[in-house]
């Protein structure tokens, strides 16, 4: 892979890794309102729906490290 190449990717890398950062921080506060739903609440369609929410962007976040983790490998 050439420089230029190699520096698009590097680009690439920290977008990704920018948007990984703002959906942790959606993540978190999503935890923290779940968190601190009552238990009532927390086992309503309300909370179920928060839970769901919380896995969907543990999901997204795993993918988006596995993407970063191949890019890092492409510019090798």
């Amino acid at each position: 892979m050439n420089k230029i190449r190699r520096n698009e990717l590097y680009k690439l890398i920290e977008q990704l890794q920018d948007i990984q950062s703002a959906i942790e921080q959606l993540r978190d506060e999503e935890q923290e309102y779940y968190d601190n739903m009552p238990a009532g609440i927390q086992e309503s369609e309300r909370g179920e729906i928060a839970g769901d929410n919380i896995n969907n962007m543990d999901y997204a976040l795993d993918s988006l490290n596995e993407a970063i983790e191949n890019l890092e490998a492409a510019t090798e």
